[in-house]
């Protein structure tokens, strides 16, 4: 049962901020995962705050940086968008793959990353580990699409059909708060479980992602994403690539635009050295 809550319908962002300061405040736009989240009482909701009618957090746009995509892009837009299908193809792949067409048509890019995990035992009634009990339940369990490297305790895998592409390209994630505007590499935007097994990205409490900033790539650039799950739709992945190479012939000049120290393995960890 989906508790009481007050309804508010922000008419900007400068509206909704304060809005979403307040105690129990959850933000609406795509609202595919919200509803879940409060029928299954994944957290307390004192107040909902839609931020679907805000066009300054549309769009795609070309810019000097790079392209520009608002939080509240559809990942219908991304897949079908000619911009991204010719320099990011591996963006269009993930988000063409997310979910059906119609939870394509209503879920936004800011919602795609922002979202809780899947796991059924968290969504379920167990205290889990996550929500503040003492166990992963998904250990000695169930545990089909949960993350077969790292964990920390939980492990859980980030559902995400398009955070693995803007890793790859190293995306930007600029978020705004009333203390300001900050910038986040992507690669810093999730938490782990060893740094906090209660949270998942480090949006904090009356932030609000805006927009989502890919570099211009390289024109040597070859990309590609790949998901295998049990069906064609209405599934999560059973595991997911995504990559993107600089070439000079068949040779690889680089691995990704952004190169990090230890690439990330499924579940959010960082794999150890080989050597």
């Amino acid at each position: 049962m989906i508790p009481e809550f007050t309804y508010i319908r922000a008419k900007s962002l400068r509206d909704a901020l304060p809005h979403m300061a307040g105690d129990g405040a959850r933000i609406h736009a795509g609202g595919t995962d919200l509803l879940g989240c409060m029928r299954d009482n994944i957290f307390g909701v004192k107040s909902v705050v839609s931020i679907s009618g805000l066009n300054d957090l549309k769009g795609i746009r070309k810019t000097a940086e790079g392209l520009r995509i608002g939080a509240l892009v559809t990942l219908t837009e991304i897949a079908e968008s000619p911009d991204i299908n010719k320099f990011y193809p591996a963006l269009t792949q993930g988000a063409g793959s997310a979910a059906s067409p119609q939870l394509r048509n209503q879920g936004t890019l800011g919602g795609n990353l922002c979202q809780k995990p899947r796991c059924w035992y968290y969504r379920g009634e167990f205290h889990c580990l996550r929500k503040g009990g003492d166990r992963c339940f998904a250990v000695e369990g169930e545990n089909h699409y949960h993350c077969i490297l790292g964990g920390q305790g939980c492990y859980i895998a980030h559902p995400s059909d398009t955070a693995p592409a803007l890793i790859a390209y190293g995306a930007v994630i600029h978020i705004e708060g009333l203390k300001g505007k900050r910038s986040i590499p992507i690669e810093s935007f999730f938490v782990l479980p060893a740094q906090d097994v209660t949270r998942e990205t480090v949006v904090e409490p009356g932030e609000i992602v805006t927009e989502i900033l890919l570099q211009p790539p390289a024109q040597d650039l070859k990309s590609s994403h790949r998901k295998v799950r049990a069906r064609r739709s209405w599934d999560f992945a059973i595991a997911g690539v995504a990559l993107a190479l600089q070439l000079k012939g068949d040779i690889v000049r680089a691995p990704v635009l952004y190169r990090p120290e230890r690439p990330l393995c499924p579940g959010g960890q960082k794999k150890p050295r080989t050597s």
